[in-house]
């Protein structure tokens, strides 16, 4: 039943973004997307956290959708759940702020339309159970957020940002298809359930995982494949950027984790591990290098969320590697505490954003070397900013 309705709540997100299309030649039409958009969010964030805490056991359905002989398939388990929960809370958050940000919106008839269509993309990517039904969900978030990125396409900069995430979007999902394609085997068994069930060699298996890693963390912010973060988070709207950089790495890091975890089974190479927390922290060093050196107040939020997605995948290694040595116990505590950053990366990078799409519109100015003092001005923000900081 749980599974049905967050099913059926993420396709109203879909219905909600159709609506938007002729919502901005309404005076109330933002109010009224963003309004839907916050009680669809927060609809799911009950459904998904009642599951979660419920302990339930995993929920699937199958729809005569997508390939004929393949249907569309999708599941909700404790995994899922987490990650709804994650998506679904930033989404509330952002869609709340909204409320007000969005009066300011320049292009709202660029925004209105692809603002629920994206979060109903990221929804429908935690929920699929095949092949098919998650790269579409992925494209669908993919591309929407693009849009996102390229609402005011007229600024330079803007529309490079969108060429490249673009591109690395399209690479990102031709990894991830050839990674299914080796999992699927000869057989074609693209339902994750098959390929659950499925034997996959050693080397087929370290192929995929590599896949995997490639397309995952391209959408998630992993270097050397981050070079869109830092461009694509400051052209968005502010609310945008919060579910890019807060929510949308986080869906990526979901595809990693299903795959490596779950999908590939047992047993697990130890070097494997390895390669995912030496990636991890190289990531996550040069994230915050390259952070303390910016003076735009965005981009150093997109490359602080590049150091925290690489804090992520260490975690992910180590669980990885625990693993492989039969180390159960260490590797459950290596992924719980992953598990416990994606959720408080979400919050905090969320807010930031938030807090700097307030400066943004108080002050025009992004350039940190022209800002101070705003804590006597604005000091609801800066109590804010203090939170999301500590």
């Amino acid at each position: 039943m749980s599974l049905s309705l967050l099913l059926g709540f993420s396709l109203a997100l879909l219905a909600v973004g159709g609506y938007a299309i002729i919502a901005p030649r309404r005076p109330e039409g933002g109010r009224r997307v963003y309004g839907a958009s916050l009680a669809l969010c927060a609809i799911l964030l009950a459904l998904a956290l009642a599951h979660l805490l419920a302990g339930r056991e995993p929920a699937t359905l199958a729809l005569p959708l997508g390939l004929p002989w393949l249907g569309a398939h999708f599941r909700l388990d404790a995994l899922a759940a987490f990650f709804l929960v994650v998506v679904d809370l930033g989404g509330a958050v952002a869609s709340l702020f909204a409320l007000g940000y969005g009066q300011h919106e320049r292009s709202p008839e660029r925004v209105l339309p692809f603002f629920p269509v994206f979060l109903a993309g990221m929804n429908l990517v935690l929920l699929a159970d095949d092949a098919f039904s998650f790269l579409f969900a992925w494209e669908f978030m993919s591309l929407s957020s693009w849009a996102l990125v390229m609402a005011h396409h007229r600024e330079p900069a803007n529309a490079r940002a969108g060429y490249l995430y673009l591109v690395m979007a399209c690479f990102g999902t031709l990894a991830l298809l050839l990674a299914f394609g080796l999992l699927a085997g000869p057989d074609g068994g693209y339902d994750f359930d098959a390929i659950r069930a499925g034997a996959v060699t050693p080397g087929f298996a370290a192929l995929a995982l590599a896949l995997a890693l490639l397309g995952s963390g391209s959408k998630a912010g992993l270097v050397p494949l981050h070079v869109w973060l830092p461009l694509a988070h400051p052209a968005a709207p502010s609310h945008v950027s919060a579910l890019m950089s807060g929510v949308m790495t986080k869906v990526a890091v979901y595809g990693f984790i299903r795959i490596a975890f779950d999908l590939l089974g047992e047993p697990v190479q130890w070097w494997w591990g390895g390669v995912v927390l030496a990636l991890g922290g190289i990531t996550a060093v040069l994230g915050v290098l390259y952070a303390l050196m910016q003076h735009d107040l965005k981009r150093l939020l997109a490359y602080h969320t590049v150091e925290n997605i690489g804090i992520i995948f260490i975690g992910l290694g180590l669980a990885l590697a625990f693993q492989a040595n039969l180390m159960y116990a260490s590797a459950a505590l290596a992924l719980t505490a992953a598990l416990f950053h994606v959720l408080n990366h979400s919050l905090f990078k969320s807010l930031l954003f938030l807090g700097t799409g307030a400066v943004l519109t108080a002050t025009g100015e992004r350039d940190m070397e022209r800002l101070g003092g705003l804590i006597h001005p604005m000091p609801w923000t800066a109590l804010a900013f203090l939170i999301g900081s500590a």
